[in-house]
């Protein structure tokens, strides 16, 4: 462990774990003597902190929650970071807004205080330029070795305390920039359009001036060499339970059962709630009884649809360490269980999203990386993470829902990764039967509201200002391909009127909490 001390313009003191001074390039940025520091010291931790704070320093915290290679920590108590807020209207992705109490995900890196891997540091040297501007650096360390598998977090226990006040000035120069470097293109002159849209300014020179840096994702950084083994454990019971909502597809559901039978880790519960609106209605799941099964069953039939009343019906029913939620139209093989439980204890992660394929569908993504999304079908959550969570009911029938219980679980703390390994085939099974048309708000109102208020809904609760308005303008400009009024002037109006009924729905469920 390394411990390098700045002034936020330049090192002041280099120390070891055992507060041995260690001499460095005192001409040299910031970024430049970490990177030195790497070289020196290729098997360590290299920890940063800014002098004012070093007091705070929780060096006691650090071994437990960076607890393998492939992660990257920082923190910075206040709410705007050295991009500011304006970053939101062209990056829609949850780690924008960060939740500073807890450990959320986030490529938004701090120079106040963090901590890296040298094994990272070594892979990107020649890869990525040491700015100056050392927030910048570390922030491209981690917006460009996100999705390569490096899991990028705010963390709180850095510091023993919060009660901190380090102000940044974001500048326009520096966005644009950022934007050009680690997007695609076409996003500047988006952020340029929503700028002066919504705030009416024009940041001509800033626009141009990015236009001048090449863009920094690298295909050639390789993240796979650096090893990651969890120090502390992830896994204790191992005792899973699985949660399937079904309606109408009997078949289907009996060769998930089939599946889960074959599991060489058996689940200790299956937990299913079976819907049929039809009051008269009983059971069409004879096998349940019939058949001999190698775990137990908890059976739950209710007249009531809707996959977010029927998940948390089985929430509540939940006794194992673990949660598999699972759809009633899936195929996996005999060791999915097993090895689900084996990366989990490797990762040391709380809520993971498998790859959830249909047939003939191509593999693209390989690597394990933080996800923007959650897969209600395809994921295992540890049930403590989800103590205090269900699905929001005010999304039944509409969209939304597993992003909305992804928030969630990343706002209590927890992060959700991707697994490419093992695999899930999602049949896609036709409809079941017993559905009815259900009853929206909104389904009756004479102006059609776009978005689906359940989207709106989960903009205002988990997005900033920014991110919505960012969605609104290219809501705006792929609408007008699938509508009818080409007239762009009639368009606009409709559009707006549109717009606001469909905040008007999402404020009223937001009302009904």
């Amino acid at each position: 462990m390394v411990l390098l001390y700045h002034n936020h313009n330049k090192v002041v003191k280099v120390i070891s774990k055992g507060n041995a001074i260690l001499s460095f390039d005192k001409k040299a940025t910031i970024a430049t003597v970490l990177l030195d520091l790497a070289i020196q010291n290729p098997q360590s931790k290299i920890i940063w902190c800014h002098e004012n704070h070093q007091e705070f320093l929780n060096l006691d915290a650090i071994d437990s929650v960076f607890h393998h290679n492939k992660m990257m920590l920082s923190y910075n108590p206040n709410e705007i970071s050295f991009l500011g807020k304006k970053i939101g209207y062209i990056d829609e992705s949850p780690f924008i807004k960060i939740n500073k109490k807890v450990t959320y995900p986030t490529w938004i890196m701090s120079g106040l205080v963090g901590v890296i891997h040298a094994t990272v540091l070594l892979e990107v040297k020649n890869k990525i330029k040491p700015d100056s501007d050392f927030d910048y650096y570390l922030s491209s360390i981690a917006k460009v070795c996100m999705p390569l598998g490096l899991l990028c977090y705010s963390e709180p226990k850095l510091l023993a305390t919060n009660n901190i006040n380090a102000t940044v000035k974001p500048s326009n120069f520096t966005l644009f920039k950022f934007v050009k470097q680690h997007y695609r293109t076409r996003w500047i002159f988006l952020l340029f359009l929503n700028l002066m849209v919504y705030e009416f300014k024009f940041p001509v020179l800033a626009s141009i001036y990015s236009l001048f840096f090449k863009n920094r994702n690298n295909n050639t950084i390789k993240l796979d060499k650096i090893e990651v083994n969890a120090s502390t454990k992830a896994i204790d019971s191992q005792t899973v339970d699985i949660l399937i909502p079904t309606i109408g597809r009997k078949k289907y559901l009996y060769d998930v059962l089939v599946d889960l039978s074959k599991q060489t880790h058996l689940p200790k519960n299956v937990i299913i709630v079976e819907q049929n609106p039809d009051l008269q209605s009983t059971s069409e799941l004879d096998y349940l009884v019939s058949e001999n099964w190698p775990f137990k069953i908890k059976h739950t039939f209710i007249n009531q649809t809707g996959a977010c009343n029927a998940r948390n019906v089985a929430l509540d029913q939940v006794e194992s360490e673990w949660i598999f939620f699972a759809d009633d139209d899936i195929r996996f093989n005999e060791n999915f269980i097993e090895s689900a439980i084996d990366l989990i204890s490797q990762y040391k992660c709380k809520a993971v999203t498998f790859r959830c394929f249909q047939e003939n569908e191509k593999q693209t993504i390989k690597e394990i990386f933080q996800w923007s999304a959650f897969g209600s079908g395809c994921s295992f959550v540890k049930s403590e993470a989800v103590k205090n969570v269900q699905f929001d009911l005010r999304y039944e029938f509409g969209f939304g829902e597993d992003t909305d219980f992804g928030m969630q679980i990343r706002n209590s703390g927890c992060d959700v990764l991707y697994f490419p390994t093992p695999e899930i085939l999602h049949l896609k099974a036709p409809i079941g039967g017993f559905r009815t048309k259900p009853s929206l708000l909104w389904s009756n109102d004479e102006i059609k509201p776009k978005p689906s208020p359940t989207i709106t809904l989960y903009k205002l609760l988990h997005e900033t200002k920014e991110q919505h308005n960012g969605y609104k303008t290219i809501l705006f400009f792929k609408y007008y391909r699938n509508q009818s009024v080409k007239n762009p002037i009639k368009y606009y109006f409709k559009f707006q009127k549109e717009w606001k009924r469909s905040l008007y729905w999402a404020n009223e469920l937001i009302n009904k909490a």
